[in-house]
């Protein structure tokens, strides 16, 4: 039977060899043929671009056609922009606690424990010929070093001139005799769902990697990356280690920064997320401004999304824009007019369909310009033009870093002002005395506490300023009975130190 089978497999072999001539000599004569005059349209367009129902399409965005096109390369491309993309090596020192800790007897014999070393490996992109590089809060967490090594194998201690964790984004800083190789930022707005992206990194500590996809969506949020709400999704394989690589559009230019990716596995699954070119070249910027955090513009107002039952009540066909809740009347929205309960619908005259879309455009705009929003108020909608302006710091912020045996000794804190609030991503209008650092090998570092908790009671007093807190602080007990209020969550906490 096996024979049978094979015997009729090598006819059908033989029999389509024999037909193969004709079949080509077919196809040449019906390519010798007059093309049709409507797919000779369709070819024509296909070739030198059509202009697409929301005049996006063009020259420069179109299907490819013919072999010669599908058989293009990346090449040139991962050429001139691959230079500029380092891998960033972060240390640091990680405590090691002993239960036998201070005992005289086991540490004769045994020895105290020692301090354990610990790496985090993630990629940057050179934005500077100075040497200016921009990668992931995350890749440079709590590290003591920060070292870079360049495409051409040259390695160089680094500097982080600006960080911030809300934003996943730091700028660290190299030098050397010659200008760097660097990457030009692009705009991220001018992305569209489909345009082809290269995706460069060191993915697992492998060595310079590039990947291929396109954009997969915009605006996504909610992923869990960090308190940014605005990434671009694509496709290109994204894995651990590629954080604060390349996202590259077709013109050889930074559209993103890779920061994440989503998988159950640890590995990609063509699910990815880059901050955009956009809120890069604003944190850059600050960065070389020599400023100490990444500043927001402040118009004195907090915003809430819109729910659908919102949208039904103001007479809206969807949710979308942004919902006043509270606004500051000595601020510059207060002054132009703006009011809790009206929506924020555009933002120079561009679309705002959500709190994270608003709050990511106007990270990216300049302090001192005026921005032209559209809003819905009372059923109409008005055109107001706001001063942007700094966050005021309100009456000079005296910071004090807690002692004594307390859980929060270690701890530095400082009355709240809407700037320090913006340094710490709080909302601007929230009052009290809240923690703006912390010791790692402190007290306050073990029990859990973090920079931007308020700390609201402690042992039955109201903590009002800081230097009530220092007070109760030095308190001769060892129970502690404390109310914090963190990320708008009210925490309860009673326990014996």
């Amino acid at each position: 039977m096996h024979l049978k089978r094979l015997f009729l497999v090598a006819i059908c072999a033989l029999a389509a060899f024999a037909a193969a001539p004709a079949v080509r000599q077919a196809l040449a004569e019906d390519a010798a043929k007059p093309a049709d005059p409507g797919l000779s349209d369709v070819l024509t367009d296909l070739l030198h671009g059509v202009e697409g129902e929301n005049g996006t399409s063009g020259p420069d965005k179109r299907v490819p056609f013919g072999r010669e096109e599908v058989q293009l390369s990346f090449a040139p491309l991962v050429k001139q922009t691959a230079p500029a993309v380092v891998n960033v090596y972060a240390s640091q020192t990680a405590k090691v606690t002993s239960p036998f800790e201070g005992d005289p007897f086991f540490e004769e014999f045994f020895g105290r424990a020692q301090p354990r070393a610990q790496s985090s490996l993630g990629s940057g992109v050179l934005v500077d010929p100075s040497g200016v590089i921009v990668t992931n809060y995350h890749v440079i967490k709590d590290a003591d070093e920060v070292k870079v090594a360049t495409a051409d194998g040259r390695e160089f201690t680094s500097k982080v001139m600006l960080k911030d964790e809300t934003l996943d984004l730091a700028v660290l800083k190299i030098s050397a005799d010659k200008p760097f190789p660097v990457i030009a930022i692009g705009d991220s707005d001018a992305l569209e769902v489909g345009d082809l992206v290269l995706a460069i990194g060191n993915p697992f500590g492998v060595g310079q990697t590039t990947t291929s996809g396109i954009v997969s969506a915009l605006a996504r949020s909610h992923i869990g990356v960090s308190d940014s709400g605005y990434f671009i999704q694509t496709d290109a394989a994204i894995n651990p280690g590629n954080s604060g690589g390349a996202l590259i559009n077709m013109g050889g230019q930074l559209v993103g920064i890779n920061t994440a990716i989503y998988s159950r596995s640890g590995g990609s699954i063509g699910i990815g997320f880059a901050i955009p070119s956009n809120m890069v070249r604003a944190f850059a910027d600050a960065a070389k401004a020599g400023l100490d955090f990444f500043e927001r513009p402040y118009i004195g107002a907090e915003f809430e999304m819109v729910t659908p039952q919102i949208a039904e009540s103001l007479g809206m066909e969807k949710p979308t824009g942004a919902l006043v809740s509270s606004v500051e009347g000595s601020g510059p929205a207060g002054k132009a007019g703006l009011k809790p309960g009206d929506v924020i619908l555009s933002l120079n005259n561009t679309p705002v369909e959500s709190i994270e879309a608003l709050d990511y455009r106007m990270a990216t705009l300049s302090i001192g310009t005026k921005a032209t929003f559209v809003v819905l108020s009372k059923g109409q909608q008005a055109t107001m033009e706001i001063p942007l302006e700094r966050a005021p710091e309100g009456a000079r912020a005296v910071e004090v870093t807690l002692h004594g045996r307390s859980p929060f000794s270690g701890a530095k804190v400082a009355e709240l002002s809407p700037r320090l609030a913006q340094r710490l991503g709080l909302r601007t209008d929230i009052k009290g005395v809240t923690v703006v650092d912390i010791n790692r090998d402190s007290p306050a570092a073990d029990f859990g506490f973090q920079p931007g908790d308020i700390v609201r009671e402690v042992n039955g007093t109201a903590i009002d300023n800081a230097a009530t807190l220092a007070q109760v602080a030095q308190q001769d007990t060892r129970w502690w009975r404390f109310t914090v209020e963190r990320g708008g969550q009210i925490l309860r906490q009673v326990l014996r130190y």
